[in-house]
């Protein structure tokens, strides 16, 4: 089923749908985009302000809020793998439907009972349920992608999904929040934000009617229990898939890892204060965007081990050494130099971007399981990396703790090495990007 619709696909067509296909954004997938990055919008409004509210609005505490949070963060890590297990019996436009719903109803209900009523073990049970709601949404349309995008152009395809992902969480989201708290305060903008996300989510899901995502991509003769058994098997079925799920946990432990002890070193240590802290993540953030589209761009040209290797893993080691050394040698007059590095490690973060490309890929008769795992270890790096940081911190101090997170980094640049692709897919790499050369020229 999914090969026949990668075939279907591969030829770029003319007019608009044709001019999409050869920038690598597969044309009936157009609308999952656009509702994909309302959505993630919808879901960003709170990112820069939620902890402090809850603490203020019936958690009582930061620490209770960072329990409701460490809740919340379980149903993200278990929704991203099942995102990708129950694709395989459901379909992914069934799975994204159930993530809207999840969301939708669970947010309505912490904000009507749990934060309307300042009430805490509401609050612990309906925002943690929600956690299930975005990773099902978002990383159901990704192994939609996977399915149907062809695969001289699925870097460029998942580079497209980072790009409208990351602008929604946290960049454009945050910015509406920055715009709206005023007007409405945080209360009206959580509410605002319910109404982003349902839209975005309502075009999604109607708006794409390309058919496989409509239907289950696992054979009939495979039974539920069966498949969710292989989306964790394939991990020693498939070595080189589970290498790849170390990786994905490498890839973006190290950036939840900073967020933890980065804040305090810059704002006070190094003298930058909050406002100039912020300016720099939001430039981390920026550069990301960018470069999640042109890295997966690129590595369709370049191949996806090369690119993960040299810009992600080679580059990331490099770049959050001089993220951390550079200020803190340089000090807050040399600011300029701390957004330059901010950019660079931004960028090299997008590196990784093929990764989601190469994994499928690496078990093409399995999509689904391999996405399942791929979106495992995006969901564990949340946690991973602030346990490094609560482990070594004390010992090491903050410098040890980045160079851990660089020394990761490097271990990422030798798995890599490992996830040499099947023969048989790098020959339908090979076939279908002539067939886009061809039909380039043609048209």
């Amino acid at each position: 089923m999914s090969a026949m619709t990668t075939s279907r696909l591969s030829e770029p067509g003319s007019g608009f749908a044709g001019l999409l296909n050869r920038w690598g954004l597969p044309a009936p997938l157009l609308f999952g985009y656009a509702g994909l990055l309302l959505f993630m919008v919808g879901d960003g409004v709170e990112s820069g302000f939620i902890a402090p509210y809850m603490a203020g609005n019936g958690a009582g505490s930061e620490i209770h809020a960072s329990y409701v949070i460490t809740v919340y963060g379980v149903a993200v890590m278990l929704a991203s793998w099942l995102s990708g297990a129950l694709s395989e019996l459901w379909g992914p436009r069934r799975v994204m439907l159930v993530g809207l719903g999840v969301w939708v109803v669970f947010d309505v209900l912490f904000l009507a009972l749990a934060v309307g009523g300042h009430n805490y073990p509401l609050m612990l049970i309906f925002y943690g349920i929600r956690g299930f709601g975005y990773p099902m949404f978002a990383f159901g349309f990704l192994v939609w992608i996977t399915a149907v995008a062809p695969v001289a152009r699925l870097g460029a395809a998942v580079g497209w999904f980072y790009f409208a992902f990351t602008g929604g969480l946290p960049t454009l989201g945050s910015l509406v929040a920055s715009i709206t708290n005023p007007i409405f305060g945080h209360y009206g903008t959580l509410w605002l934000s319910v109404g982003i996300l349902a839209v975005g989510g309502l075009i999604a899901v109607v708006g794409v009617r390309e058919r496989v995502g409509y239907q289950r991509l696992a054979p009939p003769e495979v039974k539920p229990v069966q498949s969710l058994v292989s989306s964790v098997s394939i991990a020693w079925q498939k070595p080189r898939v589970g290498l790849g799920m170390i990786a994905r946990v490498i890839n973006t432990a190290p950036e939840f890892g900073m967020l933890v002890f980065f804040p305090t070193i810059f704002s006070d240590k190094i003298g930058f204060g909050e406002e100039r802290w912020l300016l720099l993540v939001s430039v981390i953030y920026g550069t990301n965007i960018f470069f999640n589209l042109i890295f997966g761009l690129a590595s369709d040209r370049i191949g996806w081990r090369t690119t993960i290797f040299w810009f992600g893993a080679i580059g990331c080691a490099i770049s959050i050494l001089l993220l951390y050394f550079v200020p803190t040698a340089m000090g807050a007059n040399y600011y300029w130099l701390a957004l330059i590095v901010g950019a660079l490690y931004g960028a090299t973060l997008a590196g990784f971007v093929p990764i989601s490309a190469l994994l499928p890929s690496l078990a093409p008769e399995n999509k689904g399981g391999a996405m399942a795992l791929l979106n495992l270890g995006a969901g564990a790096a949340a946690f991973v990396g602030p346990a490094i940081v609560s482990l070594f911190l004390g010992p090491a101090g903050a410098a040890g703790v980045v160079i851990i997170f660089a020394a990761l980094y490097l271990v990422a640049a030798v798995i890599v090495r490992f996830l040499k692709l099947p023969e048989a897919t790098e020959r339908a790499i090979a076939k279908d990007a002539n067939l886009q050369d061809v039909s380039a020229v043609v048209h």
